[in-house]
């Protein structure tokens, strides 16, 4: 009959099992500390996304006192193949507009052909926009006016402002907090909540920041 050893049924020391819960805590500090650090990094990105817009249109601006996108001569301004605005000084369409007709799509074009903004400026009169921008997060990012008989995208922006889509909660308190007054449903950057299905509809209210879930989607615009 075979009988263990008791060097067979030695278990582990208390020693050991404290050597190996400090291993686990340090992989798991590790872990969340490297979490904390991509959270970070995204949300740098992401603000960036929105502070580079504002400067690139003062830039036009300066250069050829007109709003891009809004410019009537953008064809002599910046290059024959541009397609002109109305001069009205606002950029009419929606921010995520699928039309090139809209002002709101010429804006990029306006600011790649000035050499402002890397990217396409293939549009076509009559034709499909697709080459707004997108976010840190691979969303949509567009602009628009708020004026009379168009409505803001989000209740209470005003004026011309940027929005993106596909920002998650957790982001979105964070760009709040570095870029406005830390409450999503008040000030100059607002956030609104997805609909079922897809974007919340025009005049969406607002969300307030302690109504964020962090996995969710939003939609935030920035006035300019």
């Amino acid at each position: 009959m075979y009988v263990k050893s008791k060097q067979s049924q030695r278990g582990f020391t208390l020693v050991e099992i404290a050597v190996v819960l400090v291993i686990i805590g340090l992989l798991l500090g590790g872990v969340l500390k490297g979490q904390e650090l991509i959270n970070s990094a995204r949300v740098k990105a992401l603000s960036q996304d929105f502070r580079n817009v504002p400067t690139l249109l003062y830039a036009y601006q300066d250069k050829y006192r007109s709003l891009p996108g809004d410019d009537k001569n953008a064809s002599t301004n910046v290059d024959t193949t541009a397609l002109n605005g109305d001069g009205n000084g606002r950029l009419e369409g929606d921010w995520n507009t699928s039309s090139a007709d809209d002002e709101a799509c010429k804006f990029w074009q306006h600011l790649r052909l000035a050499g402002l903004l890397a990217g396409s400026d293939a549009l076509t009169a009559g034709g499909t926009c697709a080459i707004q921008p997108q976010n840190a997060s691979g969303g949509t990012m567009g602009i628009e006016t708020a004026y009379s008989g168009h409505s803001a995208f989000i209740a209470g922006m005003k004026g011309v402002y940027l929005c993106s889509d596909g920002i998650q909660g957790r982001y979105v308190r964070q760009l709040d907090q570095t870029m406005d007054n830390g409450d999503s449903a008040t000030g100059s950057m607002r956030a609104a909540a997805y609909a079922s299905g897809g974007l919340p509809a025009r005049g969406a209210t607002a969300v307030a920041t302690s109504a964020l879930v962090d996995s969710d989607p939003y939609v935030v615009c920035l006035e300019i």
